[in-house]
């Protein structure tokens, strides 16, 4: 816990990366042993045996936003995006509408750059919104989710897969971004994404490509994931990458899938 990882969630003696990644399920005898449920996971299964229990974070409205950033393709597995993406860190999935996007929304911006860093039309990518029971101002990395008198927070991550089209009818990223925006005292995301299926909650970890079934994350993170893609305009991604608190500029690689019903929690 007291090694910096280089990316957007840097873990400290305070905190831990909030992404992570293993290419093929673990033999059952080399399991991470006395650790908590893992993430992420097929949000359409509900199995999981894990024993570790901890509270369910309170809803992001009554949480304070520390981070935004974003991963290529979907971690988790779902309804609307299960296209195997590969394995590697780049792997995951990919929503289930990519192969049907027509040659207008594949085209590339007028401007023909991009401030996200090699994202493109026809990419999936997962963004996460994480919240936190500190009394914290938003910015980079995890290190941001606590505080040296808040050291032990209860973490909440809302979730949402997008396919990046060059649109402008598609979703505005502008809707769903911070800006400074504060309500009852607490930072909050303008707006979280609905219309894409009910949020699957569920007891997880921190995820990302530094994580795998032998070498687990220690967090305990509460997760709501929703179910569907939801296609959204490029150049507004751009926009935010061009420049945000958070100091995002590129997606993240991913954590594979975690399938081992030992390092999963049940969904209810």
């Amino acid at each position: 816990m007291s090694r910096v990882l280089t990316g957007p969630l840097r873990r400290t003696a305070a905190t831990a990366t909030l992404l992570a990644g293993v290419a093929t399920p673990a033999a059952a005898d080399s399991l991470c042993q006395g650790f908590g449920p893992q993430t992420p996971r097929d949000i359409a299964s509900t199995a999981g045996t894990n024993p570790r229990v901890f509270p369910v974070a309170p809803p992001a409205s009554e949480m304070t936003l520390c981070n935004i950033h974003f991963h290529v393709n979907a971690e988790h597995k779902g309804p609307g995006f299960s296209i195997s993406a590969g394995d590697g860190e780049h792997g995951g999935f990919q929503c289930n509408e990519t192969g049907s996007l027509t040659g207008a929304e594949l085209s590339a911006p007028e401007h023909g750059s991009s401030e996200c860093h090699g994202v493109k039309p026809g990419d999936t990518i997962e963004v996460h919104w994480v919240h936190t029971t500190c009394d914290v101002t938003p910015g980079p990395g995890l290190t941001s989710c606590v505080s040296d008198t808040c050291r032990n927070p209860q973490l909440r991550v809302e979730a949402q897969v997008f396919l990046v089209v060059n649109d402008p009818t598609a979703l505005d990223f502008a809707d769903f971004v911070y800006g400074g925006h504060v309500v009852e005292g607490r930072s909050q995301a303008k707006a979280l994404p609905t219309g894409t299926g009910a949020p699957v909650q569920f007891l997880g970890s921190t995820t990302g490509p530094t994580y795998t079934d032998e070498a687990c994350s220690p967090m305990e993170v509460t997760w709501n994931v929703r179910p569907s893609c939801a296609k959204v305009n490029i150049v507004s991604l751009n926009a935010w990458c061009g420049g945000n608190v958070f100091e995002e500029d590129h997606a993240h690689g991913v954590r594979h899938l975690v399938t081992a019903p030992d390092l999963l929690s049940e969904i209810h």
